[in-house]
């Protein structure tokens, strides 16, 4: 018996003890689409008090520090504060979305490109923040680079008020409704990066970035 006649014999027994028919395979497909499509929640805690507070306090319990602004004119102004208070580098990385910004006026030079090894701050967006767990929904694609948000040793993110959801049920939500099908990578950051792997100790900045700063903007959006 040659290779190819082995390979199909062995096939040919696998579907038979599984009993998978490949004409099915895309009838299987779509019954779990649409089993997906019409899943139910199971319980979840009811979130007290507005998604805004919320998810600042958690954020903060992540370890990243928060500023508030009203509107995203400021946000400039309110990073170049931020950087110098903590005495770093006036220099960035950001999406492209954010390069319209008056970086420049704020005392900041900003290159909106995705993060090289050597970059020290990089600024991004969110697609969405989780208030349950002061978490940061992050989607990648061609202008939103993954590397702006792992590569610096500070990440900086611009959070809209109004994109704040109560927790990750609404976030996929959300994503689906938007977009339809998930984008390659989904990241979630919560707080600086951080390892507890050397004698239960933890140690931030291990894998990804020491600090994460958020800046947001615009009022509570409604629960």
């Amino acid at each position: 018996m040659n290779n190819s006649s082995s390979r199909a014999d062995i096939l040919r027994r696998v579907r038979a003890a599984l009993r998978h028919d490949p004409a099915l395979a895309g009838e299987r497909r779509n019954k779990v689409f649409e089993d997906l499509a019409a899943a139910t929640e199971g319980p979840r805690p009811k979130l007290v008090g507005d998604l805004l507070e919320r998810f600042c306090r958690c954020s903060q319990a992540m370890s990243s520090t928060v500023d508030r602004v009203s509107s995203i004119a400021e946000v400039p102004a309110a990073v170049a504060r931020y950087l110098s208070a903590a005495g770093l580098p006036a220099v960035a990385v950001c999406w492209h979305e954010y390069a319209s910004l008056d970086w420049a006026g704020a005392g900041l030079t900003v290159a909106a490109r995705a993060a090289r090894d050597d970059d020290l701050v990089g600024i991004t967006g969110a697609f969405c923040a989780i208030a349950e767990t002061g978490t940061l929904m992050l989607l990648s694609g061609p202008a939103t680079a993954a590397t702006t948000s792992l590569l610096p040793e500070t990440h900086i993110a611009i959070v809209l008020a109004g994109r704040i959801v109560a927790g990750m049920e609404e976030g996929f939500a959300l994503l689906r409704q938007e977009h339809g099908e998930l984008p390659r990578a989904v990241n979630f950051i919560s707080g600086p990066s951080r390892t507890g792997d050397i004698e239960l100790t933890i140690v931030l900045g291990a894998h990804g970035p020491y600090r994460v700063h958020l800046v947001v903007v615009g009022a509570a959006p409604e629960a």
